[in-house]
């Protein structure tokens, strides 16, 4: 579906530089936000079974952005695929405002959680995708995407740990790394979810067909990670 603005004009990838621009006041995470943009992007262009007017279909793709600080790019593609108005963007942090610095599932169409806070997305993932499997919903698939400096929290190792052996096939995992963990892994990003029997493929995260032939990439019986390399945060 193509969604248009007041103006009649079609929103595409080009657009959202202009619709990111039109958020100001939380300039300090901008390099959180366009690290996700690309990712963002191919995912619900061409990926997601997701829909403005699906937003409670229990047949539903879940995405759920862990990386919730400096959603600009996240709100940018919403408005872009009709999700949110466009009349909203500039309106972003202000007191007011439904878009706030970190997402709230409760003021967002199309947000399932509220996030900002490191290291909460993919156990919650987790739990969607057991849910789901509980409900007998095999159909959607659960996508989270969290930054790499997220992986020095825990909770993400726990829920790693867990998911490769519970065989949660249905859950899919996208890490932006930007170069901002604190802690290196021996073996890169992916070795660590590999060794704990998850699918695993890293990829340039600015490369669309690249990321498109990683997200739909097969793996049976498995839980799948892809490392969307980009630019280090400091460049």
């Amino acid at each position: 579906m193509t969604i248009t603005d007041d103006l009649g004009r079609a929103h595409g990838y080009a657009d959202l530089p202009r619709l990111m621009g039109l958020m100001t006041g939380d300039e300090k995470h901008g390099p959180a936000a366009t690290s996700t943009l690309d990712v963002l992007w191919v995912l619900y262009d061409r990926v997601l079974d997701v829909a403005p007017d699906r937003l409670d279909d229990p047949e539903r793709d879940r995405f759920l952005l862990s990386k919730g600080h400096g959603p600009m790019a996240y709100y940018a593609v919403l408005a872009a695929k009709g999700f949110v108005p466009v009349d909203w963007l500039p309106d972003f942090g202000a007191y007011d405002s439904r878009l706030g610095h970190h997402p709230d599932r409760l003021l967002v169409p199309g947000a399932e959680i509220g996030s900002g806070s490191l290291g909460h997305g993919l156990p919650i993932a987790v739990g969607t995708a057991l849910g789901l499997r509980a409900q007998g919903l095999g159909g959607p698939r659960v996508w989270v995407l969290i930054g790499d400096a997220e992986l020095d929290e825990g909770s993400n190792h726990e829920a790693i740990a867990f998911a490769g052996p519970a065989g949660l096939e249905r859950l899919h995992t996208v890490v932006v790394d930007n170069a901002s963990a604190s802690h290196a892994r021996p073996g890169g990003i992916a070795a660590r979810f590999e060794a704990a029997g998850w699918s695993a493929l890293t990829v340039d995260g600015r490369d669309h067909e690249a990321l498109h032939t990683a997200f739909t990439a097969p793996h049976p019986g498995r839980p799948h990670v892809v490392v969307a390399r980009v630019e280090p945060k400091s460049v």
